[in-house]
């Protein structure tokens, strides 16, 4: 995974969830340290999708809780 995509990762959370989000580590928890629910995670999936231009099927996220668990899905669809 690169810095690069953890890098667009950490800011399509900035700006879908607010300075808070400037916090988030590759290794934590988004819900956890976000506060969001699955709704907001799935809010965050469409805006991933959009800005990596990929199609990412939902049972491939379940259980990725991480920007590095992310990064290591969009790696496998680019």
């Amino acid at each position: 995974m690169s810095d690069a995509v953890l890098t667009r990762l950490s800011g399509l959370a900035v700006d879908r969830f607010g300075a808070g989000a400037e916090a988030l580590g590759p290794d934590d928890d988004l819900f956890d340290t976000l506060g969001i629910d699955s709704l907001q995670a799935l809010d965050l999936l469409t805006d991933i999708e959009e800005a990596f231009d990929v199609e990412i099927p939902d049972y491939e996220i379940q259980g990725v809780t991480t920007l590095s668990g992310l990064a290591e899905v969009i790696g496998r669809h680019r």
